[in-house]
């Protein structure tokens, strides 16, 4: 294909926007959407695509390039990691650039290693002290983009009856190898407007945040708190479990992520799910609620670089001093909620990190200040649900060997 200079010129522009970095990428290049209506759906498509490329390789493509100027990087990013050829960019291009493009094919940079990974040299360096036998192969599977799972509602459909219906309409899809209600789609079609979307038959969630369910396994009748909600991805699932009786809370602090918790609530069709918006993991609500809580899970806010397939401009935002200042708030909700678990109850602590100050470390300092706890076994619960995944008493999942995103979580039981 020949790319017009109009999509050239709007990538560049927008790698512009996002540069600053204030913001998360999704939410900049909304706004840089919003601001440039006249961009039709193709030219959005490229610019998407071409910002997050970007953004996976952006240290190795600099230095590949020799600059960071946008235009440039534009270019280096059509050509090297879009696969566009000289010839499909040419009548784009500027005479000038014509002859930078060319040069740009020909350089072979020398780079580090953690130039090579495009990771920032401290995350690689965390990475080495944590992960030494596996740090390369997670960094190259966190270059690659992310597939896209659903996870049916039980309550409406099976997953046999899902994959038939989105089939029907040229929508392949398969069962993810691991948890029972997902699905793994070939590509990424749009689904916004699908019936199965639109009546709560599916909703967007990767597997390894629906296998985070099967750990706090919910009953029925029981009383269960999702402690950070958000959107409620978990929640729905939870709740789904619960077979929409019992009660369900939602809480979180940020009204915005509630509020976008309404809709999928009411496509869901549960009835069980209260969201609650809160102040802080001080609020009085929760004291209310203190022993009588048989199911929490605690979904703590942290750096998100599990999720770098999706979101890799996290990588080039989160430092060393966010990660102690996350690992600080993550000890403190993990406290907080501990007097909701009544006798014989279940927490469950989880993050979409690969750190162990924000994994590990978090569960044994807890566990030490907390003796009425002890740690249960991920890979037991999983099986008594006929899952076979193993990695051993706290859930540890990667890319690059369960094909979602990386998570990590432990339960923690409170003795009776």
């Amino acid at each position: 294909m020949t790319v017009p200079a109009g999509q050239l010129t709007a990538l560049a522009e927008a790698i512009a926007a996002i540069a600053p970095l204030s913001s998360p990428a999704d939410v900049a290049l909304r706004d840089f959407f919003r601001q440039h209506r006249q961009l039709g759906q193709r030219d959005r498509a490229f610019v998407a695509e071409g910002v997050f490329a970007l953004l996976r390789r952006r240290r190795s493509l600099t230095i590949h390039a020799g600059t960071s100027a946008p235009r440039s990087l534009a270019i280096a990013t059509g050509l090297r990691e879009l696969g566009l050829s000289l010839r499909e960019l040419d009548s784009a291009l500027a005479v000038g650039e014509q002859a930078w493009a060319r040069d740009f094919k020909s350089r072979k940079p020398d780079l580090t290693a953690a130039e090579a990974a495009d990771l920032p040299d401290w995350l690689w360096e965390v990475l080495g002290d944590a992960l030494p036998a596996e740090r390369d192969a997670l960094s190259r599977a966190w270059l690659a983009p992310a597939p896209l799972d659903l996870r049916i509602n039980p309550l409406k459909t099976t997953r046999d009856a899902t994959i038939a219906a989105l089939g029907a309409d040229g929508i392949r899809a398969m069962a993810t190898p691991y948890s029972p209600v997902g699905l793994r789609v070939v590509g990424k079609p749009a689904l916004q407007r699908h019936p199965q979307f639109t009546g709560g038959a599916v909703e967007v969630q990767d597997e390894g945040s629906q296998l985070l369910c099967y750990l706090v396994a919910p009953k029925r009748s029981e009383m269960v708190v999702d402690f950070c909600a958000g959107a409620g991805g978990k929640t729905l699932l939870l709740g789904a479990m619960m077979h929409s009786q019992g009660r369900l809370y939602a809480f979180d602090i940020s009204p915005r992520r509630l509020a976008n918790l309404k809709p999928r609530l009411a496509r869901s069709g549960l009835s069980n799910v209260h969201p609650v918006r809160i102040a802080d993991e001080r609020d009085a609500r929760i004291k209310r609620l203190a022993g009588k809580i048989d199911r929490v899970l605690v979904d703590a806010p942290c750096t998100g670089f599990g999720t770098l397939r999706r979101n890799p401009d996290l990588k080039w935002r989160q430092t060393p001093t966010a990660v102690l200042e996350l690992a600080a708030k993550q000890a403190r909700l993990l406290a907080a909620a501990a007097p909701l678990v009544k006798p014989g109850g279940r927490l469950v602590y989880a993050t979409c990190s690969v750190i162990p100050a924000e994994n590990e470390l978090i569960v044994e300092a807890f566990l030490s200040a907390h003796p009425e706890f002890a740690l249960g076994d991920a890979a037991a619960e999983l099986a008594r649900t006929g899952i076979t995944l193993d990695t051993g008493r706290m859930l540890r999942l990667y890319p690059h060997r369960h094909g979602c995103d990386a998570f990590f979580a432990a339960i923690l039981e409170r003795k009776r």
